[in-house]
């Protein structure tokens, strides 16, 4: 059996759900507590004193093969595991003789234990090799240097605690027994005795202490976490047997063989048992020791006198350590600024807070709040300080805490011989919803007042005493006390008793509470349930309950989902996969030693409830384990413990387990129950459970890969109504055991039935608020968990619950009841199967006070309007009206009493009946005739006979002779409505001479006079009733009637009383019904009857007596008169009234007409069809599948479709998936694929109830065909799509920038998808790879022409396939492109605009680019415009334009500019007239004289270079061509000074053409900067150079051949590149010029870059001197650049910045 898991033993992680009472009350049980879970073990002996070791596991007191000792005192806790630390110590407190012997060391197995450990408890000295923690002593022996293991010694934090000795319930193996050895033992080796050793057992505890900063805080909980991992993966074993050698190299012993053969192998027994536990270790979880602060013990209140100290105590848990703080009415204490009044002390997780001399200020609500990081809590106490206002004794009070009894010493019957108690201003029955703070307070008054002697305050729910909690808080001010329910829920529902305790006497109060459920999260959910327990916790498995809730959400709860949570966490997890309806189910898979809470959530279809309120935690913990931790300490420590050693048994198999049995079983699961063997060695054992279907022996392993722990196990999966047996085997580290016996074969299903329902309901006035139900229990229940009682009000069909706890007994007050109100109550009752089916509704009761009624009764008022109907010789017939006010209780009867008057002078009264009598009309006998009598009527009820009405006049008694009737009498006014009523009578009772043949009835309104009086039917009616109509709403009126026979018409009766006009609210009509058995019914509901109303059903305003053609049912405020057949004889008025009502009636006609819609509205409902929205129909899904469907009106649960092909009824399975959704009424039939075989007819036959239906669909030929071909396609289409695939195929759109955009849409791509373009089978590179954007996919061709047409293809593809799409723009389809790329192009040209030029006027328009496609015309004023040289039209890159050459007024007027697309004609207009035109031939004239001047400016064409360099000597030719129009005049200028010709300078001037310079024998006077001036009067123009004279032999260049009148000359010079060009060519001829200076383009587009006219090209001159001057007259023509001409006396070449020299 496996002891609690390392976690929980070295750390206070314990779960209040397995603690004693007891060992809350103080720290110090809870100290011993722990020590039980603590053992001594030595593995110490003279053998092994080198080798000492310290290892903790577990409690193992028991386990030892050498008996452990065991202090009965106390001893120390060991915090953090020795085994797997180096902090563990060997304490000795004895005699230095066990110095060598000492080691401690806690072990959980029996296999793991070797030698007991030996501690003395007495000495005060600690031994040289040995470590000892002293437990009273304050210091530490400075000789001591043993160190257990390389232990380290930690001497703070230690507790007293006490070791128990464990009892086993189970007996241990036979074990060898061998000689017992002496400790003391070092004289003779082989040699030993029995000894007797004082033992004392420590344990190492770390405090944490309560600190300052939180940063503190987190370092302490990393440093814990990190001894945990520590000791959970087992290391630091092997360095504790490193520190062990060394630490004992001192100690030489001498050994015998014997002896050190056995060391040897218990050596390595040892290494192989650390070696075990440290894999085992591995294999635990890790636990989450993080958890919140959780109060163990809570402050408690407290009343004290002045002046007396008192001091509040609380124990918090929690991980970190939790840091507390106390407040005062939620304020915090600050000790500091009370010096002296307040001492907080905090130690071990005990917290106080001590005030001192309470005054009366002290009186308030304290509280403790503690806080780690996993949350806060905090726990309320309340002081209240009394001052005593008499003489008093003040040695009664001390300084010291209260310790005073209740009765302060005295007994109270010294005060008063007894206590009056009374309760003021009390809680009264109080309703709340969940979740919100409810609280209960009543003042209590005791006399006589007594000031130390105070009461005792005790709260009860439903009986049982209520302790605080986190969800109840009490308070006692001393006059007030008070109950709070911080978060209510519905457990909290119940009856409260507040019971005020004085000394012998007591008083108490009570009041129901009722919680009504939070609103649901989803409309339609259930309420959650109640009372979540856990029963039969045990190491892996518990078994949660719970109680159903009450309301369902108005659907059936469909069962219940169970979730748990590790207590510390906030992680819920679900523990059942489908819902559970039994109320108890086995949690399964938890985690031994872990603490739990559970909650439960109800689910119906409309979806889950929110949670319940949480179980309280229970741990996963062996049954035994529980009882230990529960049990007292043993008896006081002795001061001895005999220990003996045993010897370690070998592996034992167990036995089988016994008293297997089940214990729970329902249809989910079933529970077996065992005891464990008798027989099981000394470590723990588990558990196989087989299975076997009973009557065979067929046993098949449940638990197949894990064994269960605990002897409980709940099997799943088992299936309902089959009869199995089972059987445990046992198992340990030897082997698997036999099994036990088998169990008696076990149904599996419910073997709790849900109870039936209970029975006899019976509600009785109680208040105005409330009625008591009562009802007989149910019949045969077991288990029963109570009842829950539903009240609706009578009619309304809305039934709420009365309670949501369920009570037991067969008694409830039903409170919050609406009086005057009618209601019906039911009752159902519950157990852990489920609700019982609700009880018969119980009879229509009016909520109002049981005596009374809510009011007194009375007598009632005198009846009135008493009158003679008929006289006759020695009778006469009275008739009167009932009496305005009938006292609260129905009128039982009449008294007539009657007196002669003779001569005016009345008699004695005389009585007419004894009995009463209930008609308003009576005849009075053995009257005299011709005597005069006065009459008087009294009316009786439950409360007595009323005042009798005054005497009437007085009446003679003679015989009537008169020929016409008598007045009819008791006229009623009923179904009053806004326009119209009813009006009843009866016949007269003299009836004339000749029989009543008809009634008038007359009307008038109540303030119109007598002459307003008017009859409503002209004609006698032969009916005692008369509908009148044509009323006015509001208006009060009269009614009277006169009844006719053949003699004339007779008195008219008395008037009735004043009728208003209305239709008051709430008026309800009498409504014909047709049910679904077809019967017919006519139903009057009434929410205004009192518990003696009835209901009256007439025919014609007669009571119906004969009941063979209806039958009548009244429940509540509902009556049904049922038609048995309905026929001819059944035609006329039925009507309802109700008595006891304010005149509540209806009535309804059935004529022929009606009769004929009912019947065959009864026919219709009698043999009902199914009602269809759609018929039968077949549509293709998105995977090829034909469904067929249909959808039905409505279909309820029970509804059955039948399908059928060709006749035979096809079924559910591979080929057709079949679905009927009865919520929708939708019906379909799915097929995966439409095969040649499946043409044919197919029909869905419907049955819901009577009701019947079919409809079919026929599937043959072509429409068969079709629906196949169409599937195909779909299914094709399916695989398709689960690739890369387009959703829109290819398509072209033209954007706003006249391009055309290939797009597609392409879905169920990734990033591996690839996309490739191609056109005409040619793939077109794209620069940047598509991204799928928005899944769309675009090639841009931009400025799309014919160039463009082609086949284009997209290609998508990856690993999963690929798809394309193709897009053809050839022919028809190329030429709607065009088209549109056309009309996007005439759409974007802009507005015309008009631009003067040097030639004339020019209008144009842009385009975003232009097509030889669209076509362009040009109209003026409307008509085409002819293009001739003057006016003509073309393009220039995105320009459209109209050019008109010197414009003349007749070029004035609109010009429209069409351009047509293929399809449509787009215009832009233009108004060249008045100002427009003015302005542009304005500006024509202005350019075209400015072109003028500059074509016939003068200029330099070319010729002269930049720079001249010449050696000195040498002759210079330069020569340059002019032109200009007059020709120019030519100045020469040297240093910007004119130059004059002369002999050395020669200057020479061809008009119109050329100039030359020429010098002979420059030299280097020569040098400097030359130039010419040309000028006529349109410009002038100069171009400079530069001339320098270098010595001879200075520089060296180039030959240059330099020819002149002299002969040929070799002259050297250097020419750099020219500074400006500002000619444009030379001209050799007029025609020339003339073609150069215009030439005549008729069109230029431009489709390459045109070269810059300013930029300067290199030539280069050749030998030739025609070709040189015939290439440059051809560039001139091109209007190309000017390029350097050379004189034909030499040859130069230039060529940028390079110099060119002429050599000699």
């Amino acid at each position: 059996m496996m002891a609690l898991p390392f976690y929980q033993k070295h750390h206070q992680h314990y779960d209040r759900a397995y603690r004693h009472k007891e060992l809350e009350s103080t720290l110090s049980q809870y100290q011993k507590e722990e020590k039980r879970k603590s053992a001594v073990y030595s593995h110490g002996s003279t053998a092994y004193a080198r080798g000492s070791a310290a290892y903790r596991h577990g409690s193992a007191a028991a386990y030892g093969h050498e008996s452990a000792a065991y202090s009965h005192g106390s001893a120390a806790y060991d915090h953090e595991s020795a085994a797997h630390s180096r902090r563990s110590a060997a304490y000795s407190l004895g005699s230095e003789s066990l110095s060598r012997m000492s080691a401690a060391y806690d072990h959980e197995s029996a296999a793991h234990s070797r030698r007991s450990a030996a501690y003395s408890l007495g000495s005060e000295s600690l031994s040289k090799r040995s470590a000892a923690y002293s437990l009273g002593s304050e210091s530490l022996s400075k000789s001591s240097a043993a160190y257990s293991l390389g232990s380290e010694a930690y001497s703070h934090g230690l507790k007293d605690s006490n070791i128990m000795i464990e009892d086993r319930s189970y007996k241990l193996s036979p074990k060898a027994k061998r000689a017992k050895q002496s400790l003391f033992s070092e004289e003779k080796e082989n040699k030993a005795i029995d000894y007797v050793v004082p033992m004392f057992t420590g344990r190492q505890v770390y405090v944490s202490g309560i600190t300052d900063t939180e940063e503190e805080r987190i370092k302490e909980s990393a440093a814990y976490v990190a001894r945990r991992n520590l000791f959970a993966t087992g290391e630091g074993i092997s360095a504790t047997r490193v520190a062990t050698s060394s630490s004992m190299e001192e100690q030489h012993e001498k050994k015998s063989r014997k002896v050190a053969l056995r060391e040897s192998a218990e050596r390595l027994a040892l290494k192989k048992t650390l070696e075990e536990t440290e894999e085992f270790h591995r294999k635990l979880n890790e636990d989450k020791l993080l958890h919140a602060p959780e109060f163990v013990i809570k402050p408690r209140s407290h009343t004290v006198w002045e002046k007396q100290n008192v001091k509040l105590h609380c124990t918090v848990t929690g991980w970190p350590e939790p840091r507390l703080t106390w407040y005062k009415n939620n304020v915090p204490i600050n000790v500091h600024t009370h010096p002296g009044k307040y001492i907080i002390e905090s130690r071990y997780g005990m917290h106080s807070l001590e005030i001192n001399k309470c005054d009366f200020e002290d009186t308030a609500q304290y509280h403790a709040s503690a806080m780690n990081v996993k949350g806060e809590l905090s726990a309320y106490a309340s002081l209240v300080v009394k001052r005593y206002k008499g003489e008093f004794d003040e040695s009664y009070f001390h300084a010291g805490t209260v310790t005073m009894p209740l009765s302060f010493g005295v007994s109270p019957h010294g005060y008063a011989s007894k206590f009056e108690i009374h309760f003021v201003d009390k809680f009264e029955v109080s309703f709340g919803r969940e979740g919100e703070t409810m609280s209960l307070g009543c003042t209590v008054i005791i006399h006589p007042d007594i000031k130390r002697f105070h009461p005792e305050i005790q709260w009860y729910r439903n009986g049982v005493l209520i302790t605080p909690s986190k969800w109840v808080q009490m308070h006692w001010s001393g006059e007030r006390a008070t109950l709070t329910l911080a978060h209510a829920n519905k457990e909290d529902e119940g009856l409260y008793t507040l019971r005020v305790v004085m000394g012998d006497y007591y008083e108490q109060y009570s009041a129901y509470v009722f919680v009504q459920d939070a609103d649901a999260e989803m409309p339609g959910a259930p309420a959650s349930p109640l009372d979540v327990e856990c029963l039969d916790a045990n190491k892996d498995y518990v078994i949660v309950s719970w109680k159903q809730p009450a309301v369902d959400g108005g659907s059936p709860v469909l069962g219940y989902f169970i979730d748990k949570c590790e207590v510390g966490t906030t992680h819920w997890s679900q523990c059942n996969e489908t819902p559970v309806k039994f109320a108890r189910f086995p949690v399964t898979g938890l985690i031994e030693g872990r603490s739990y809470i559970f909650r439960v959530r109800a689910v119906n279809k409309a979806g889950i409830s929110i949670p319940s309120r949480v179980s309280e935690p229970v741990a996963a913990l062996d049954p035994a384990d529980r009882a230990r931790l529960r049990s007292h300490p043993s008896a006081p420590w002795t001061g001895q413990i005999i220990v003996t050693e045993e010897e370690p048994a070998e592996g034992v198999v167990p036995g089988p387990p016994s008293d297997l049995h089940v214990i729970e079983a329902t249809k989910n699961y079933v529970v077996l129950s065992w005891k464990p063997p008798g027989e099981r060695g000394h470590e723990g054992v588990m558990y196989f459970v087989e299975k076997c279907i009973a009557g065979t022996e067929n046993w098949q392993r449940v638990n197949t890969e894990i064994p269960v722990k605990s002897p409980r196990f709940a099997l799943f999966d088992l299936a309902e109504g089959k009869s199995y047996r089972f059987r445990v085997r046992c198992c340990n580290s030897a082997g698997v055991g036999e099994p036990s016996e088998a169990t008696e074969a076990t149904v599996v299903g419910d073997k709790l039935d849900i109870p039936k329902a209970p029975g006899c309901i019976i509600p009785t006035r109680n208040t105005d608020t409330s009625v008591v139900v009562t009802w007989t229990e149910s019949k045969d229940a077991k288990e029963l968990v109570g009842y829950y009682i539903e009240a609706s009000i009578a009619g309304s069909g809305h039934w709420e619950p009365s309670n949501n706890n369920p009570v037991k007994g067969t008694r409830f007050i039903c409170h919050g009841l609406v009086t005057g109100k009618n209601y019906i109550f039911r009752v159902r009752a519950v157990n852990a199967a489920g609700l019982s089916e609700y009880s018969q509704e119980s009879e229509a009761i009016e909520v109002k006070a049981a005596i009374g009624g809510g009011l007194l009764h009375a007598a009632p008022s005198p009846p009135y309007d008493i009158t003679v109907l008929e006289s006759v010789r020695d009778s006469m017939v009275l008739g009167w009206k009932q009496p305005k006010s009938i006292g609260g209780a129905e009128i039982t009867g009449y008294y007539v009493n009657y007196r002669e008057v003779i001569d005016g002078v009345p008699g004695k009264w005389n009585e007419a009946n004894i009995k009463p009598i209930s008609e308003r009309a009576y005849r009075i006998h053995n009257l005299k005739e011709n005597m005069v009598y006065q009459f008087q009527v009294a009316a009786a009820n439950l409360a007595g006979v009323g005042t009798p009405s005054p005497p009437t006049r007085s009446f003679k008694c003679e015989e009537w002779t008169v020929a016409v009737p008598g007045p009819p009498h008791d006229l009623l006014c009923t179904e009053v409505r806004k326009d119209s009523l009813v009006l009843l009578w009866k016949p007269p009772v003299y009836i004339g001479r000749s029989p009543v043949t008809g009634y008038y009835v007359d009307v008038k309104e109540t303030e119109a006079t007598d002459e307003h009086w008017r009859s409503v039917n002209e004609k006698p009616i032969a009916n005692k009733f008369l509908k009148v109509s044509g009323l006015k709403e509001g208006v009060s009126y009269l009614f009277r009637v006169r009844a006719t026979n053949q003699a004339g018409v007779g008195k008219p009766s008395d008037t009735t009383d004043p009728v208003i006009a209305e239709t008051r609210p709430g008026t309800k009509e009498v409504e014909v019904d047709v049910d679904d058995n077809g019967v017919i019914s006519l139903n009057f509901e009434c929410d205004q009857m009192s518990s003696d109303s009835k209901f009256v059903w007439s025919k014609n305003y007669e009571p119906i007596e004969d009941e063979s053609r209806l039958a009548f049912d009244t429940k509540g405020g509902k009556s049904k008169a049922a038609f048995k057949d309905l026929g001819e004889d059944d035609l006329g008025i039925y009507s309802c009234a109700v008595t006891d009502t304010d005149g509540v009636s209806s009535s309804y006609t059935i004529d022929e007409e009606e009769m004929k819609r009912l019947l065959a509205l009864s026919h219709e409902r009698k043999f009902p069809t199914v009602p269809l929205k759609s018929e039968l129909a077949a549509e293709l899904l998105e995977k090829g599948q034909v469904r067929f469907w249909l959808q039905a009106e409505k279909l309820s649960g029970n509804a059955k479709v039948n399908f059928v092909f060709n006749d035979k009824e096809i079924v559910n399975g591979e080929k057709y998936k079949m679905k009927v959704d009865h919520n929708t009424g939708l019906v379909e039939m799915i097929m995966d694929k439409l095969e040649d075989s499946d043409e044919g007819t197919y029909t869905f036959q419907l049955q819901d109830g009577k009701a019947t239906n079919q409809s079919s669909l026929v599937l043959i030929g072509d429409v068969f065909k079709k629906l196949q071909n169409e599937a195909d396609f779909q299914r094709q289409e399916w695989f398709r799509k689960q690739g890369p695939h387009f959703v829109e195929y290819l398509g072209w759109e033209v954007t706003a920038d006249c391009n055309v955009l290939l797009k597609c849409k392409v879905a169920n791509i990734k990033k591996e998808t690839h996309i490739v373009w191609y056109k005409d089978g040619r793939e077109i590179m794209v620069d940047e790879e598509h991204d799928f954007k928005d899944g769309v996919c675009t090639l841009l061709i931009s400025e799309f022409s014919k160039k463009d047409a082609g086949v284009y293809e997209v290609i998508l593809k990856d690993d999963r396939g690929k798809d394309k799409s193709k897009l053809k723009l050839v022919e028809a389809a190329f030429a709607d492109l065009m088209n549109e790329v056309c009309r996007k192009i005439a759409v974007s040209a802009t507005e015309l605009k008009i631009q003067s030029t040097a030639e004339g006027i020019r209008l144009f328009s842009f385009v975003n680019y232009y097509l030889e496609d669209l076509r362009v015309s040009w109209l003026h004023n409307d008509a085409k415009i002819k293009y001739t040289d003057r006016v003509k039209t073309g393009v220039t890159g995105e320009q459209i334009w109209l050019q008109i050459n010197e414009p003349t007024p007749q070029d004035k007027g609109k010009y429209i500019m069409e351009l047509f697309d293929g399809k449509t004609t787009h215009t832009r207009m233009l108004d060249l007239s008045g100002q427009a035109f003015d302005e542009a031939f304005t500006e024509f004239q202005r350019l075209k004289q400015a072109a003028i001047a500059e074509r016939n400016r003068a200029r330099i064409l070319g010729g002269l270079p930049d720079v001249v360099t010449i050696q000195e000597g040498k002759a210079l030719n330069l020569t340059c061509n002019v032109w200009g129009d007059p020709v120019p005049e030519i100045t020469w200028l040297k240093n910007e000074k004119p130059l004059i010709a002369d002999a050395h300078c020669i200057l020479k001037y061809e008009t119109g053409k050329s100039a030359s310079f020429t010098m002979t024998g420059v030299n280097t006077v020569d040098s400097g900067r030359y130039g010419i001036l040309v000028k006529n009067k349109y410009g002038t123009e100069t171009s400079d150079f530069t001339v320098i004279v270098t010595p001879v032999m200075a520089q060296i260049g180039m030959v240059m051949h330099d020819t002149d009148v002299q002969g040929p000359n070799l002259n050297t010079i250097t020419i750099t590149k020219r500074k400006k060009a500002t000619a444009t060519s030379n001209c050799h001829n007029e025609g020339e010029k003339e073609d150069f200076v215009k030439p005549h383009v008729e069109e230029i587009i431009a489709t390459e870059e045109t070269p810059d006219p300013n930029e300067i090209l290199i030539v280069e001159e050749g030998d030739d001197q025609e070709g040189s001057w015939q290439a440059a007259k051809e560039r001139d023509v091109k209007s190309t650049v000017p390029e350097l001409i050379l004189h034909p006396t030499g040859r130069l070449i230039r060529q940028g910045e390079k110099s060119v020299e002429t050599p000699e």
